[in-house]
């Protein structure tokens, strides 16, 4: 009778790992990477509670599609999860093959980032499949701690200064910031410093691409209150190298606001400062580049959905 119980024992402690072997493995990656984690603990002062049409917040971390893959990833970099660890849904057959493609995929990446808080945009990221089929996601974030603390800090001076209290109107609020930025920033030409591509260099260095604008203008809209995330085109469009601006919603109505382009580099070398792509709906972006050959401002509607 021995002989047979032991080997039943046996059989059953075989099958018990192998019906666990996922959670056995999590725990082995875990203990021997313990920055690595499978839940979402919201400790991130920029994290957006804000959903929107083409990704949202989740906290099912298993999923059933691209859908769910995409939205996971949001949720990821929403929070400012450096190390996250999930597994597919056994129905999902073709998880890997599309994970693989959406971390391949810089412009998806790219129109993804846009909806977070710049605090919260990655420098780049990396996916790592494992032979049980775990996806491990490590991101490296664009700004540091202390960048965002000496941003956070001037904006909240500049927010004291300009928006007082005798401006009631969001129109005139958004307006004194577009003006500030757009005056105390140079386009960079030679595009030289990598700064010039955030908000601490628009704000610190006085050089801006249209990512350093468009990040520093995200960061006042959102300390004002103001639901926003950054749109943009990608050089898969003729004409264009690829462009960035804000999207806003006011009174429930989604503008556009483009500062790059309301501080255009000038032949005269003389500073300008126009309001043309200030707050104007999608009609109105596209009457505005009525008589210019550049795309920088088609956008892809299917992910841009609110701007439609």
């Amino acid at each position: 009778m021995k002989k047979i119980i032991v080997p039943i024992i046996c059989l059953f402690s075989i099958l018990l790992v192998l019906l666990n072997i996922d959670k056995i493995t999590d725990k082995i990656i875990f203990f021997l990477n313990p920055s690595i984690t499978n839940k979402i603990d919201v400790k991130n002062p920029y994290y957006k509670t804000n959903n929107y049409v083409f990704t949202q917040n989740t906290s099912n971390f298993t999923p059933y599609g691209i859908e769910d893959l995409l939205n996971i990833m949001y949720t990821i970099l929403n929070s400012r999860t450096t190390d996250f660890s999930f597994y597919c849904a056994k129905e999902y057959t073709s998880c890997i093959e599309d994970m693989e493609m959406i971390t391949k995929d810089k412009t998806l990446l790219t129109h993804l980032n846009n909806f977070v808080h710049p605090f919260n945009s990655f420098y780049n990221i990396n996916a790592k499949i494992m032979e049980n089929n775990e996806i491990i996601i490590h991101i490296n974030y664009l700004y540091t701690e202390e960048e965002q603390k000496k941003i956070d800090e001037e904006v909240d001076k500049i927010i004291e200064k300009l928006v007082t209290s005798d401006i009631t109107e969001d129109y005139d609020k958004i307006k004194v910031i577009h003006d500030y930025i757009i005056s105390n920033t140079k386009y960079d030409v030679d595009e030289n410093s990598p700064k010039s591509y955030t908000a601490y260099g628009t704000l610190f260095n006085h050089l801006a691409t249209c990512n350093g604008y468009t990040d520093l203008m995200a960061i006042f809209l959102t300390k004002m209150g103001y639901d926003n995330y950054k749109i943009a085109t990608t050089n898969s469009i003729d004409n264009t190298d690829g462009h960035v601006w804000n999207a806003v919603k006011i009174s429930d109505e989604w503008l556009h606001l483009d500062l790059t382009w309301d501080d255009p580099v000038s032949k005269d070398n003389k500073d300008y400062l126009y309001h043309k792509y200030f707050l104007i709906n999608t009609e109105e972006l596209q009457t505005a580049d009525a008589n210019i050959t550049s795309k920088d401002h088609v956008f892809d509607k299917s992910i841009y959905v609110e701007l439609k």
